[in-house]
């Protein structure tokens, strides 16, 4: 035998081991559920084309469905700040229905609302987070100060004087400033907005004082001077928010906040698709091109098990629970 043919024949014996291998690794890491899925998988989002958690979703849909071997498909259906789409996700029994869901739908919904029609507790199953990202603690361009700690005394010194604005009443920007208020000696009076665009036209116009804003949406005004950065909040400082400080570093603390979404799917799914389904996400969220993808639509890729997002919504929900309870915060949505 020739050495250029036993070379041949060793690359092909080694191509062949790798693919075993990898076909057991995939198995090993699915639970072994060959059979899911049989059918396409619809995930839901509960916000229009275009929003944050669809751009998310739409990141991983098609990498998704080349490793199920199924298509992927991502549908709009927008109200109720994504709680339509989280009841219709906990409502499904086909183990083909699943949520890119939001912090509020998979924590607070029902202590926000009574009238929830779903408990984000009992009803989905965790499948792992996408991503994640801080928000900016920003104040209007002709603040005092230039360092965190100054810009924050500004906001003290306002007294209840001051205004923040959020995109309503039970937002994460609602219940984060209310929750920084708690850490920081704010007294600043809530003014709710119908969307952050308007948040940030209400401090560009002087009406409001102070907001936490998704970075995308601070960025462009905090490098024309329109606005000013006390922090991010979260515990370290973020890929998103270039190089802000954190808003411990005007020794704010206790108050560390992300917004985030997530896989859930219903509570009724099998345990071995969850698993399956979980190994999917966190290969297609740790490979670099979708790391990228995420990254330009506002979102630091975050893989992880289901138990560590159980973890996050038990986390959240006390976190942010405890600010709705001490403030008597109640939403229709």
């Amino acid at each position: 035998m020739t050495i250029t043919k036993r070379r041949l024949l060793e690359g092909g014996a080694a191509a062949l081991a790798a693919s075993l291998f990898a076909k057991a690794s995939w198995a090993q890491r699915t639970g072994g559920d060959a059979a899911w899925p049989t059918k396409p998988v619809r995930i839901l989002v509960g916000f229009p084309a275009g929003a944050s958690p669809d751009l998310a979703a739409r990141a991983i849909a098609e990498p998704l469905s080349k490793l199920l071997r199924q298509p992927v498909t991502v549908e709009n259906k927008p109200g109720a700040s994504g709680n339509l789409v989280a009841n219709e996700v906990a409502k499904a029994n086909d183990d083909h229905t699943i949520g890119a869901l939001i912090n509020g739908n998979l924590t607070i919904a029902k202590l926000l609302n009574p009238a929830t029609p779903f408990d984000p507790e009992k009803d989905f199953a965790p499948v792992g987070l996408i991503g994640t990202a801080p928000l900016v603690l920003v104040v209007a361009g002709n603040a005092e100060g230039k360092t965190p700690a100054d810009l924050l005394l500004w906001v003290r010194n306002l007294g209840s004087n001051g205004k923040y604005g959020t995109p309503g009443v039970g937002t994460v920007g609602h219940l984060g400033m209310e929750l920084i208020k708690s850490r920081a000696a704010i007294t600043a009076q809530h003014k709710p907005y119908t969307g952050n665009p308007q948040v940030i036209a209400g401090i560009l116009a002087g009406e409001i004082q102070l907001a936490l804003l998704p970075p995308g949406l601070a960025l462009p005004h905090l490098k024309s001077g329109k606005l000013k950065a006390i922090g991010v909040t979260s515990p370290e400082r973020s890929p998103l928010a270039g190089d802000l400080p954190t808003i411990r570093d005007a020794d704010v603390r206790g108050a560390d906040l992300e917004i985030w979404t997530a896989l859930a799917a219903p509570a009724s799914m099998k345990p071995a698709a969850v698993a399956k389904l979980n190994a999917a996400l966190v290969e297609v969220i740790s490979s670099p091109e979708v790391t990228e993808a995420l990254l330009k639509t506002g979102w630091q890729a975050q893989p992880g098990s289901p138990d560590a997002l159980a973890r996050r919504m038990r986390a959240d929900t006390t976190r942010l629970g405890g600010v709705i309870i001490m403030k008597g915060i109640h939403s229709e949505a």
